[in-house]
């Protein structure tokens, strides 16, 4: 294993707004017998180390093939949560409720994590009745060992944004978070089996290609369109494969990337720089998963390239933790490469954060990636984003802002009152608090206000440790979309 890298101030810089997420993924088994109070153990366990690593985003897969990680109005239990699909949890455990409970908590987002077209996987032997490959096969094609929901059928469609509906209706998740899996990644020799669907339902196509990357764009058109009309505040984002189209030209361009490798346009048919152009999608977290210098895919080349051309929403970057701390610094080649990666993240201006491939290898701090995190990336808390697309409105601000004292423990801590907000994008969710020694400029916009943001909460006290005397606290609201309020400040 590489050394742990050293701190580079170009890259200490404290950030004020970025999205720090981590997937929690269910496909690799980690679930897989256990005891329903072990999951939770287990899960309760990487928040923790999550929260003090500073990660501020959850995406939490709770629809790999199909089923659920959640009690669904309409697809099956998932056989990778209990063993065996269809089978409900023993103890009557929601996992998506739980996880939005203990990440809100943690004051974290978390975004429901679902694959759209996938209907069962390599792994999977029996499939439960209620699953919709056994009551509508029609609706679904074989790919090698894979079966896929047919994403030109409508009825498809239609499924897949009534399953959103459902989470939409009985989760208050803050995302709805979809990954790389659109049309099967090809396999040689096998051809997908759509073309009696093409030739009978072309729609004005004389190109096939075309005609499935539209299939797909009306599906993320109408997921846009759902969430906008049922919980406007959700977030709507993808994870595409990290490259969208490789250049022949060999640099950098519209046309795509300086890269030879599997393409999202022309092979996945996922046109992400199109829904991201139409405004259907929130977020963009490419999977940069290659290191620095790798010859067919390089990362900094895709990071300035997503940068360059799909900057219209913001683009975290997926950020594969194994990887990273197995491939050396090039410029340094006695380190591996987090620091030369977060130099290029923080050097984009597109560029509003990152996403860590997988939560349970930033746990298990590989390489002191976690600790790094912790001690050095995100050592200040950060809000998220802003996405004034979705909503620009400030909450008003905090009232009532004073100290008070426990009296039976004698800790002193700030207390306010919650703004009113009638409306729930108006309403105050959460707070940030910012600390000014005495004779410093009380400015949170300035580029020195995320040094002083010490912590963001959902709750209406803060307690203080230490001698604050002469320091000057600010408090702000922040609604749904972090919008922030005016400042409410008190001198100690």
């Amino acid at each position: 294993m590489l050394a742990m890298v050293a701190f580079a101030s170009a890259v200490c810089d404290a950030q004020k707004r970025e999205f720090r997420g981590a997937w929690i993924q269910c496909v690799n088994g980690q679930y897989l017998g256990k005891s329903m109070a072990e999951i939770r153990q287990m899960l309760s366990s990487q928040l923790d180390v999550l929260q003090k690593d500073g990660i501020n985003a959850i995406m939490f897969q709770v629809r790999a093939e199909g089923d659920a990680l959640y009690k669904s109005s309409y697809e099956p239990w998932s056989r990778y949560l209990t063993g065996k699909q269809g089978i409900a949890p023993s103890d009557g455990w929601d996992p998506l409720e739980w996880m939005i409970e203990q990440c809100h908590s943690r004051n974290m987002e978390c975004h429901a994590w679902i694959n759209p077209y996938r209907a069962k996987t390599k792994g999977t032997i029996a499939l439960a009745r209620n699953h919709q490959v056994v009551l509508h096969p029609e609706r679904t094609f074989r790919y090698g060992d894979l079966i896929i929901f047919d994403p030109a059928k409508e009825i498809n469609r239609q499924y897949i944004c009534a399953v959103i509906e459902d989470i939409l209706v009985n989760y208050d998740v803050d995302g709805l978070h979809m990954d790389d899996y659109f049309y099967p990644y090809p396999e040689a020799g096998i051809e997908i089996p759509d073309g009696n669907e093409f030739l009978t339902h072309r729609r004005g196509f004389d190109n096939i290609n075309d005609w499935r990357r539209d299939n797909v764009n009306m599906l993320i058109r109408d997921i846009h369109k759902l969430i906008r009309t049922v919980k406007p505040w959700v977030k709507f984002g993808v994870s595409p494969f990290g490259i969208y189209r490789n250049n022949p030209a060999g640099v950098n361009s519209e046309r795509g990337s300086a890269t030879n490798g599997l393409q999202n346009y022309d092979q996945l048919y996922a046109d992400v720089v199109y829904w991201v152009r139409k405004g259907w999608v929130d977020y963009n977290i490419p999977q940069i998963y290659w290191n620095i210098g790798n010859k067919a895919a390089d990362y900094k080349i895709l990071a300035e390239w997503w940068n360059d051309y799909c900057g219209e929403r913001p683009v975290f970057i997926g950020q594969d933790v194994e990887r990273t701390v197995q491939g050396a610094d090039p410029d340094n080649p006695s380190t591996h490469q987090m620091a030369a990666k977060y130099r290029i993240q923080r050097s984009l201006p597109n560029i509003k954060g990152s996403c860590q491939w997988y939560a349970a290898a930033v746990v298990s701090d590989i390489g002191s990636y976690g600790t790094l995190l912790q001690n050095h990336y995100h050592k200040t808390p950060a809000l998220q984003p802003l996405m004034p697309w979705i909503d620009k409105k400030a909450p008003k601000k905090v009232r009532g802002l004073s100290v008070i004292i426990e009296p039976s423990t004698g800790d002193i801590f700030l207390s306010w009152k919650s703004p009113r907000g009638k409306k729930e994008l108006n309403a105050a969710k959460s707070y940030a608090i910012y600390r000014f020694v005495k004779g410093e400029k009380i400015d949170i916009d300035s580029p020195e206000a995320a040094r002083h943001l010490v912590a963001i909460t959902r709750d209406t006290r803060y307690q203080l440790v230490g001698n604050q005397s002469g320091c000057t606290f600010v408090v702000t609201a922040l609604d749904r979309l972090q919008n922030e309020s005016k400042v409410r400040k008190i001198q100690l």
